[in-house]
């Protein structure tokens, strides 16, 4: 970074026009924020969403995320609530794949058919791994999806909004700043949950966090490619196969051991790489440099499966994600910090109120410390860095956005702080609504901790 030798310039007090009033605002408009909203809205408040972007969903849309896992403890689908909304919305429209539950299993006849759309337990140690309830799609389906169900739930949405600072008063956040093309705006509520996915809202109000980093990623697709030639080749002959396949992966740089997997459009293939560790998440710099970067690199492998790698002869560059996929930055330091253990052992909280595959969220860990009328939702959430990477997955911050948006209601309701919510009415009215609190523990569940 350079070393401008200038001091820091001055603004001037500016007036800024209050745009909206809410009981809600919720501040960033992807997975687990549209939930958030929803959430709320659904249970009768009047909620105002922000997003920086063009569109709703975030890494699941403008990041290409596409795949939905992390959702089953073994056979059991733990992820639940408004996240099946989208998969069914997805799906009436041809934009979402899911497995059968028959098909469900460890086999190599459904290894072979389901593998490519991501649909396997990545975390076993079986071989091969056993299929499990997990959903590719498309991005704009999913764009789809957020606005239908925000625009039915009755949501003020206010794209092209960025998030720029908080006004906050005696513990409470008053209103929010954003930026726009028309200038700076504020907008009012009672509450606020903070779904940016850095932690932006619950900084700027105040809150305590640390700091973590993971790899970041410039997802892509290729289109034009005859996925049935290239699974032909693959079990035909797995010996060539590898051979060239180890070379895409040595020259992509980083990429898990399946860097290409199908998507619900027809020749169009989903590529979850180039992985580069070192970049900074929220720096300028190092976004742009991953930019550079991962271009670079998809543009080297490009050209050479295109001409090594059968299937892929005529394929084209349909082109990189919207924005780098950035998975870890800023940590809220809540009323609790989940740690790695908590994860691996599956502990058990009285207070959960969302869950992913096996392990459990408690209400604390969405808590900032000292901020009365503030939630967080998202993979931002109170936890240490290796934790989060265990528990990022876009499925439970999903359901800790629906967990927080009935949160923000009880608050409304009650005249209460949020840390004064009762978890049990959260779990309650989770279940109500079909979503899985994690309130009942599964069979294989470590600890409880009160």
């Amino acid at each position: 970074m350079l070393d401008f030798d200038h001091a820091p310039i001055t603004l001037t007090q500016q007036n800024v026009p209050v745009v909206a009033k809410s009981d809600v605002v919720v501040v960033g408009g992807g997975p687990a924020g549209v939930t958030a909203a929803i959430s709320a809205a659904r249970n009768g408040c009047s909620v105002t969403l922000i997003e920086r972007y063009h569109h709703l969903g975030g890494m699941a849309s403008g990041g290409m995320v596409l795949v939905l896992d992390d959702m089953c403890n073994d056979g059991e689908i733990t992820t639940t609530g408004i996240v099946d909304e989208y998969v069914e919305t997805m799906k009436s429209e041809n934009g979402a794949v899911y497995p059968p539950p028959e098909d469900r299993l460890q086999s190599h006849e459904m290894w072979r058919k389901w593998s490519r759309w991501g649909c396997h337990d990545f975390r076993s140690t079986q071989d091969p791994m056993p299929i499990v309830y997990a959903v590719a799609f498309d991005p704009d389906a999913w764009k789809r999806a957020s606005l239908k169900l925000v625009k039915e739930a009755g949501v003020n949405l206010r794209l092209h909004s960025w998030f720029s600072d908080a006004i906050v008063e005696d513990g409470k956040v008053k209103a929010i700043i954003v930026q726009t093309k028309t200038g700076r705006q504020a907008i009012l509520a009672d509450v606020f949950i903070d779904a940016s996915g850095d932690l932006d809202l619950a900084i700027a109000a105040g809150a305590k966090y640390s700091k973590g980093q993971y790899i970041v990623t410039t997802v892509f697709r290729l289109s034009n490619v005859d996925t049935v030639a290239v699974d032909k080749f693959q079990y035909e002959c797995p010996e060539e196969y590898r051979k060239i396949d180890r070379q895409a992966r040595r020259i992509i740089g980083g990429a898990w051991d399946m860097w290409w997997l199908k998507t619900p459009l027809p020749g169009v293939v989903w590529c979850n790489c180039p992985h580069m560790p070192g970049y900074d998440g929220i720096s300028v710099e190092d976004n742009t440099n991953a930019e550079y970067e991962g271009r670079r690199r998809m543009w080297a492998l490009y050209e050479f499966v295109k001409a090594n790698m059968p299937g892929f002869e005529k394929c084209h560059m349909l082109g990189a994600a919207e924005q780098v996929g950035v998975r870890q930055t800023r940590q809220l330091v809540g009323e609790y910090v989940v740690t790695k253990d908590d994860v691996t052992s599956r502990r058990y909280f009285e207070d959960t109120v969302c869950r992913g595959r096996d392990y459990y969220t408690p209400y604390r860990a969405l808590l900032p410390k000292g901020i009365d009328n503030l939630i967080v939702a998202g993979r931002h959430y109170s936890a240490e860095s290796e934790a989060q990477k265990m528990s990022r997955e876009i499925p439970p911050c999903m359901v800790q956005g629906e967990a927080s948006g009935v949160a923000a209601s009880l608050a409304l309701n009650g005249n209460l702080a949020f840390r004064d919510v009762d978890p049990k009415a959260i779990q309650k009215k989770m279940r109500a609504q079909n979503a899985d609190p994690g309130d009942k523990p599964s069979e294989n569940a470590g600890k409880r901790v009160t």
